[in-house]
């Protein structure tokens, strides 16, 4: 094994026309990676034929099992120290290995590097906003920060022995459109510890069409699944930062006019707190302190009565 090396693991499935632009970006870093592997997830397109044709490692996938399962897979098959998971249809700017060999090189690194990035428009590229992660919040209470934000693998450094130690990333299907949000909660509460870095050295493209924009619905109860695990590992703890999560889940199933998950949503976070999450409003929470699962459907009639244009795309 290479002494503090770097990998650059690549789940994909049908990615054979975004997978050059990543690749591209992997292979014109100013330091370069030890290793780039691609797990290609079946796919029906060239996605294979593409990562060979600039001479990628590629393991191939004989059932389409999805991507948590193909970074783990990735995460397995690397001999390099530290692994960056990155999406297929984003890319790197020069200056990202660079940056990660800093916190690499610390005599007692951090387990976790979550790197700030842009968000841009894929069709035009134009800047939509920069993600940054709150350095201080991650030192203070990695677990509470976990839970409260949605952290994405494309922006991680990770010490691939603590994730091997952790358990990885969480494969049940129930999680399956938040299993980003699964990791992160789970990777915390195993101890592991985490940093930020500022510089910007990641693009995270917007499509209307992603996995996520096209499955509202199903991202809604996989949030509900991953707060359900989280309570259940924290046995009590935390349950502010779960019942503040599971209120605008329920909320975001209500406008889907999915009740079976809101009302799960509302029974889990009264189990773990009885008082409606003080972030609602104060007409709502009184409401709700009568009756939850009355005040939420109250709710959403009234924002369809009085304000559809904010239902109009539902």
């Amino acid at each position: 094994m290479v002494s503090q090396s770097l990998a650059l693991c690549i789940p994909a499935y049908n990615a054979a026309s975004y997978l050059p632009r990543l690749l591209e970006s992997a292979i014109s870093q100013q330091v370069p990676f030890d290793e780039i592997l691609v797990y290609d997830d079946c796919s029906t397109d060239e996605t294979a034929q593409v990562a060979a044709k600039y001479g990628i490692q590629i393991i191939r996938g004989e059932v389409n099992r999805g991507c948590s399962y193909g970074k783990n897979v990735l995460a397995e098959a690397t001999n390099c120290d530290w692994i960056h998971f990155h999406d297929a249809d984003d890319a790197l700017y020069p200056n990202f290995v660079e940056q990660a060999r800093k916190w690499m090189a610390l005599k007692n690194p951090p387990d976790i590097v979550l790197f700030d990035y842009e968000w841009r428009r894929d069709d035009t590229g134009e800047l939509i906003s920069v993600r940054q992660f709150d350095a201080a919040e991650l030192k203070r209470d990695s677990i509470s920060y976990a839970i409260r934000e949605q952290i994405n693998p494309f922006c991680g450094l990770y010490l691939r022995s603590s994730y091997l130690r952790a358990g990885g990333y969480d494969t049940d299907p129930l999680v399956l459109y938040n299993e980003d949000v699964a990791f992160h909660c789970r990777m915390a509460i195993a101890g592991l510890k985490f940093a930020a870095e500022p510089t910007i050295t990641i693009i995270n493209y917007y499509r209307s069409n992603s996995m996520s924009s096209a499955n509202q619905i199903k991202c809604i109860k996989a949030k509900f699944h991953v707060m359900r695990k989280v309570a259940e590992s924290l046995k009590g703890k935390y349950a502010e930062e779960i019942t503040q999560n599971l209120w605008g889940i329920a909320g975001n199933a209500a406008a889907y006019l999915d009740w079976e998950t809101a009302d799960s949503c509302l029974q889990l976070a009264l189990s773990l707190n009885n008082k409606p999450s003080k972030k609602l409003s104060s007409s709502f929470r009184l409401l709700s302190s009568y009756n939850p699962y009355l005040a939420i459907r109250l709710r959403e009639w009234l924002i369809r009565l009085l304000k559809p244009q904010l239902r109009s795309n539902f």
